[in-house]
C-alpha cells in the first residue's frame, strides 16, 4: 500500500514540490493573531495543550489533544488558549511550487485538523520533528525544515489512504482504478490521450469510466488534462522556457494550440498572463521594500 501511495504523489510533488520553513517553536499563551499570508500555506503541530482556533465565518475548531492545523492557502485565524499553560506547538510556514496553480493546492480543503496519532507512520518524523524543533542542536533550522516536508507527504498520504476526500484529485487518486490513469497522465502529459485508452488503463468501459472520473474528480478526463498542462505550462513560463518548447512537451503541437487551451483555462494566453505575474511579483516586491 505504501509503495502505492509513493506512486501516486510522486510525480505531483516532483513537478510540483513544496518548501517548508519553521518560523516559531515553543509557547503561545492567550490570544495569537495570525493574519492572512499573501502566498503560500502554513502548518502548525500542536504538540502539548488545548485551544481554540477560529475562524472569521467558520465554526470555531477546539483542539484537546497534539493535532496538526494545516493551511495549504492564506486564512486568517485566532489561537485563544490558557494565559497560564498556553500551547506548545511548531509552525512553519509553506511554499508550493506553483503557488495558487499548485494542483496540490487546489485539492485540499482550506483548513485541516488531524490529531497526531492518526496519521499512519508519522510517529516517529513528529518525535524528532519535535526533539528539533524545541532544541538546540546545530543544523536544526535546516532538519526541521525537511522534517516539516516529510509530515505534509505523510499526511497526504493519510488523506488518500483513509478515504478522506470527498472528491477532486485525491479522491481521484484514492479510488483503486481512477488512479492508474490519473498517474499515468501526470507522468505523461506529452502524450495524445485518447478517453478509450485511458478507460483502458482504468480497466473500465470508456462510459464507466468517464462518468465515474466525472463523479469523483469532478471534471471530464478531457478537462482535467488540459488543466494539467497548462499548469505544467504555468511553471515552465515562470522559468523563463520557450514556448514552443513548452507547447511541445505538454502534448500542444504549436505555441497556437497551446495558447488556445491556455486562455480557455486561465483566461489570457502565456505570454499575457507571464505578463500579469511579472507585475504582480513587482508590485509585491515594492511592497514588501516600503
Amino acid at each position: 500500500m505504501t509503495e502505492a501511495c509513493t506512486d501516486r504523489l510522486e510525480a505531483l510533488l516532483n513537478h510540483f514540490p513544496v518548501r517548508a520553513r519553521m518560523f516559531h517553536s515553543g509557547a503561545l499563551c492567550g490570544i495569537t493573531d495570525f493574519s492572512a499570508p499573501g502566498e503560500g500555506g502554513q502548518i502548525h503541530l500542536i504538540r502539548t495543550g488545548t485551544m481554540e482556533v477560529i475562524h472569521p465565518g467558520r465554526p470555531t475548531l477546539h483542539v484537546s489533544v497534539p493535532s496538526l492545523l494545516l493551511y495549504p492557502r492564506p486564512i486568517a485565524r485566532r489561537f485563544v488558549s490558557d494565559v497560564q499553560r498556553g500551547v506548545d506547538l511548531a509552525c512553519a510556514e509553506l511554499h508550493f511550487d506553483g503557488g495558487a496553480a499548485n494542483p496540490v493546492v487546489g485539492a485540499l480543503p482550506d483548513v485541516i485538523c488531524l490529531p497526531l496519532e492518526s496519521i499512519d507512520g508519522a510517529g516517529q518524523t513528529l518525535t524528532l520533528l519535535f526533539d528539533e524543533a524545541f532544541g538546540n542542536n546545530c543544523g536544526r533550522h535546516a532538519l526541521v525544515d525537511r522534517l516539516f516536508e516529510v509530515v505534509l507527504i505523510q499526511v497526504l498520504r493519510h488523506l488518500m489512504e483513509t478515504g478522506q476526500m470527498g472528491g477532486g484529485m485525491l479522491a481521484g487518486l484514492s479510488h483503486p482504478r481512477l488512479r492508474k490513469a490519473l498517474v499515468t497522465m501526470h507522468e505523461q502529459p506529452g502524450r495524445a490521450w485518447s478517453l478509450e485508452a485511458l478507460a483502458d488503463l482504468a480497466g473500465m468501459s470508456r462510459s464507466v469510466f468517464a462518468g465515474s472520473f466525472r463523479s469523483v474528480v469532478g471534471c471530464t478526463p478531457g478537462s482535467y488534462l488540459q488543466a494539467w498542462r497548462v499548469r505544467l505550462a504555468q511553471q515552465a513560463l515562470t522559468q523563463g522556457r520557450p514556448l514552443k518548447t513548452i507547447a511541445i512537451e505538454v502534448g500542444y503541437g504549436s505555441e497556437a494550440a497551446l495558447s488556445r487551451a491556455f486562455k480557455a483555462q486561465c483566461g489570457a494566453t502565456p505570454r499575457e498572463w507571464r505578463q500579469m505575474r511579472d507585475a504582480t511579483r513587482r508590485h509585491q516586491l515594492a511592497r514588501d521594500i516600503s
